[in-house]
Parts: structure tokens; sequence; C-alpha cells
């Protein structure tokens, strides 16, 4: 079974920035989501050719997948071209001032309301993989 290796990805104010919490090591710096993803990879590579096996993270050693969790703000932020807050209220049930509030970090969504908002992605995820054209 593969071990995830959670990866947390932020927004500042004029980029955007990853890390792993639980892995020393891994750090990334971007301009874009993508870009941030592949010095992810890049960052992961570098550890494993400079690193001696036996002071390799154990999980870099094994079967792993990355998982990327991103805060509210950078989310709606990177997906703001695919995803309308009139959407995303249909998806959640949120509604879209309090969705906007999220986007531009005014306020940050309770616990509740984020995993509120995960659920209904994944859902939709799920309806999507399913299709067939």
């Amino acid at each position: 079974m593969k071990k995830q290796i959670k990866i947390i990805i932020e927004r500042s104010k004029d980029m955007y920035a990853a890390y792993a919490p639980n892995l020393e090591g891994i750090y990334a710096a971007g301009e874009s989501v993508e870009e941030v993803k592949q010095s992810v990879e890049q960052s992961i590579r570098l550890l494993k050719k400079y690193n001696k096996p036996a002071t390799t993270p154990a999980v870099l050693r094994s079967d792993y997948s990355l998982v990327y969790k991103f805060d509210a703000t950078s989310f709606f932020q990177y997906y703001k071209g695919i995803f309308t807050n009139a959407a995303l209220e249909r998806l959640t049930g949120i509604n879209q001032r309090q969705l906007q509030h999220y986007a531009s970090g005014l306020k940050t969504p309770r616990p509740a309301q984020a995993k509120k908002i995960e659920a209904a992605l994944h859902k939709l995820g799920g309806e999507l993989l399913a299709v067939e054209l």
C-alpha cells in the first residue's frame, strides 16, 4: 500500500509555497501551483540523490504518493477560473458571499465548513470519473 506524503500549499502576496509538515527537507515555491508541484518533486529527487539510503526518510524509500492540501484562500484563488462562486454554492450549499470571504482571505472556514467543501468536491470528482463520452 502506498504511503501518503501530505504537502501543504499556501499562497502569499506574490507566490505559492509548499512544505511537508512531517518530513524534513521538502520545501518548494513558485509563481503557480504547477511550479510548486514541480519544485516539490525536485526537492524529493534531491533528497534521494544527496542522502545516503540510511539517512533518506523511510517513506521516500518505499512506494508513496503526494497529497496536496490547500488552505482555503489558495484553493479558491487557484481554481477561480474553473469554479465560480455560484457553482461552488450549488455544490456545497454555502452562500456566495461566504465563499468570497474565504477566497479573499477575509475569513477562514471552520473545520466543518472546510470538510463540507472538500466532501462536495470529492463527490463531484467521483461523478466526473464515472463519465464516459
